[in-house]
């Protein structure tokens, strides 16, 4: 993971708005997070099975960067296209995280996800995984426009997330992990602020 920080945010969109919330999610609201001062990278990903159909992470510099500033005043002040977009998020769990522990690195081809209610043991790790990392969700703000347009979120209390290049090796990572709500996800799009047009 980059930084000490993360958003981790899962949920669903109607099969009828995919197309136009792709393009917008790529071509404008991941570029505009990127561009807040300590926002290190964004990735989004499509689930492989299960639900919710999305999930997006961004990496931060740390807590107050995605808690205070200029990250809050984004989401209380959506361009029109998002505010268009924003009723379209279904499911919506959103946790702002502090990253507890993290091994390895870059992105992986599959990514499982695990919403836990404790934390775990010993990181995974073995063949075909690449990177693994232990989130903390932190409390919430008070409720931003943004929250409000999607009518409120839920939040995850721990995140584990295992990446890898051999999908076999996740899913097997993913079941030794213990119990939570396991999600399983292949990289659709990643920015960094460096490569925003």
């Amino acid at each position: 993971m980059l930084g000490a920080a993360a958003i981790a945010m899962w949920w669903d969109v109607a099969p009828e708005v995919r197309a136009e919330w792709e393009d917008w999610h790529s071509n404008e609201h991941m570029p505009e997070r990127l561009s807040i001062p300590g926002f290190l990278r964004g990735s989004r990903w499509v689930a492989t099975s299960g639900d919710p159909s999305y999930f997006t992470l961004y990496e931060a510099a740390e807590l107050a960067t995605i808690t205070s500033g200029a990250y809050l005043e984004r989401l209380n002040d959506p361009t029109p296209w998002s505010r268009r977009m924003m009723p379209h998020h279904r499911n919506m769990v959103r946790s702002l995280c502090l990253v507890r522990e993290s091994a390895g690195g870059g992105l992986p081809h599959t990514l499982a996800t695990i919403r836990l209610s404790g934390a775990v043991g010993e990181l995974p790790h073995g063949k075909g995984l690449t990177s693994a990392a232990l989130l903390q969700g932190q409390p919430m703000p008070a409720q931003t426009l943004e929250q409000k347009i999607r009518g409120g979120d839920l939040s995850a209390e721990w995140i584990l997330l295992i990446g890898g290049y051999d999908e076999a090796a996740v899913r097997a990572a993913a079941r030794e992990a213990g119990e939570g709500l396991v999600g399983f996800y292949r990289l659709a799009y990643s920015l960094s602020p460096r490569e925003r047009s």
